[in-house]
């Protein structure tokens, strides 16, 4: 009998304290989650699109939030934009001549960062084949792995899928860096081999801004970072659908961006930290994930303790009301403290259900996770079922406010023991990632 008052009483305490640290969590309030989510994701935005004015519209609104929690920036920066360039490649013409005949443009595409390509004679590239028998999608890959320069002849088997690769690249591509590298050039043609060839290409190439968003809570230890993050940015304009055209991106990622913002009114009002926790909200994730790639770029990875990645959180997760998942759960032990930390809450944390999804590489956790750093994906929409995914219906009224309101807060409970300086995570392997 006393073991089972005690048992009892242990219990009661256990879900007292979960309750105690709820109440904590006030600062953490629906009208505020749904006023950022309604800006965020409001059609003047106009989906938030890379290189859009609705796109600077939103770090403009993420920035100036920053400034009412009264962050300060990034280090390094001097105020909430970190601001990088980046370059727009597009193919302006594209000539080849083998074995003496030239081919028309339409069966000619190129894989290049170079403004220009001038292959005159059988040194400037080497011939690959791919042939009746390959499979396209993978052999376009391994091509696109070697180190030299490559024109690859495609059978004519293959029509259908060269000219949805020519389409897609014909609209241009986002470039880091140019002048560097190898090209590769697709020529559509019934030829195994060629003895001689010509190749001429030219593209134009425009430099463009783009802006990560962040901000810092300085923590005692200066050097030790916790980051929370989400991308802002969209798809911008899209085909309509009965009169609209606006793909305003509330779940995808607003509601990652206002989780973030809010996270930083939450540990802002607890005063000075342990570790030093940045606040980002990336640019340009839905094209490449550029913002990611150069926010990795400017810290060392060894000081980033733990990145908690915020993406798709307005609906709730197949596992109940409360609950979320976490995209590489078993490459760290960061999913483990979370959960731990969630215990006696009406919060719970699971692994990925979707492996088939490669979820873990879609965001912007896997540039960090790359670099050793426990960096992962909270989420909680049902991407096998959601109907609304890069669509002009992802819209705030789809989205349900209470879950998204406590997945917020199970973020806060969640990381507080990392934060704290309590517990760190075990490092991702980076031989093992992609």
């Amino acid at each position: 009998m006393t073991k089972v008052k005690i048992t009892a009483l242990a219990l009661a305490a256990l879900c007292w304290g979960g309750m105690a640290q709820a109440q904590k969590l006030k600062g953490i309030d629906e009208p505020e989650v749904t006023r950022l989510i309604r800006t965020l994701s409001a059609d003047d935005m106009q989906g938030r699109a890379s290189f859009t004015p609705g796109g600077e519209k939103a770090a403009d609104f993420i920035s100036s939030e920053f400034e009412k929690t009264k962050l300060k920036p990034l280090p390094g920066e001097v105020d909430f934009k970190q601001t990088f360039k980046i370059y727009h490649l597009t193919p302006s013409t594209i000539k080849a001549t083998l074995n003496g005949e030239t081919l028309p443009a339409d069966k000619l595409f190129a894989r290049t960062n170079y403004q220009s390509i001038n292959w005159t004679q059988a040194g400037d590239a080497e011939i690959v084949t791919i042939s009746e028998s390959d499979d396209f999608r993978k052999a376009f890959t391994e091509v696109n792995k070697l180190e030299k320069n490559t024109l690859v002849l495609v059978h004519p088997k293959h029509e259908k899928m060269f000219e949805a690769y020519r389409q897609h690249l014909s609209r241009g591509s986002v470039l880091k860096e140019t002048g560097n590298g190898y090209s590769r050039v697709f020529a559509l043609t019934g030829l195994s081999t060629a003895s001689d060839f010509t190749v001429e290409a030219e593209n134009k190439i425009d430099g463009k801004k783009l802006t990560n968003v962040g901000g810092m809570i300085e923590g005692k230890r200066k050097s030790e970072f916790v980051v929370f993050s989400g991308h802002y940015d969209h798809i911008g304009i899209q085909k309509p659908i009965d009169g609209d055209s606006i793909a305003n991106g509330a779940d995808d990622d607003a509601s990652g961006i206002t989780a973030m913002m809010m996270l930083a009114k939450h540990y802002k009002k607890h005063g000075k930290s342990e570790r030093s926790i940045l606040f980002v909200a990336f640019a340009a994730e839905e094209i490449g994930g550029y913002g990611s790639r150069h926010f990795s770029e400017q810290l060392n990875p060894d000081e980033i303790v733990a990145m908690f990645n915020i993406e798709m959180v307005g609906k709730p997760s197949k596992f109940g009301p409360n609950s979320a998942y976490l995209t590489g759960f078993e490459r760290s032990d960061l999913g483990k403290l979370m959960q731990h930390n969630l215990q006696g809450t009406t919060y719970s944390l699971h692994p990925d259900p979707y492996p088939e999804q490669n979820l873990f590489y879609r965001s912007d956790n896997a540039t960090l996770a790359r670099l050793g750093v426990p960096a992962h994906t909270i989420s909680s929409v049902q991407i096998d079922k959601d109907k609304t995914y890069h669509t002009v219906n992802d819209e705030f009224e789809m989205l349900d406010m209470p879950h998204m309101t406590s997945m917020i807060k199970a973020i806060a409970i969640a990381s507080k023991g990392v934060v704290s300086g309590k517990e760190t995570p075990t490092r991702v392997d980076k031989s093992q990632v992609q």
